[in-house]
């Protein structure tokens, strides 16, 4: 899961990727997802999959579930404190 770092509103994005790393760098270069373009995102957490329709399963969840994005997020900046 991404956050947006660069305005002022918490903004996420959820997403499927072989290589998080190289996804992250295209969002941040305005390449990639239309929700992403304009936005500076930074990696707040990632889970390994090693079959993809159970990633798949599991981003389609966490996209629906702003309640576990929330938690999450709120893990995170605690993880940062």
């Amino acid at each position: 899961m991404l956050k947006s770092i660069s305005h002022i509103k918490n903004k996420t994005y959820v997403g499927y990727s072989t290589n998080y790393k190289k996804r992250l760098t295209k969002h941040n270069k305005g390449i990639g997802a239309k929700s992403t373009k304009g936005y500076k995102w930074v990696l707040v957490y990632k889970k390994l999959f090693l079959i993809k329709s159970k990633a798949l399963k599991y981003e389609y969840h966490l996209k629906k579930n702003r309640k576990r994005r929330l938690t999450i997020l709120q893990e995170y900046h605690e993880s940062k404190s």
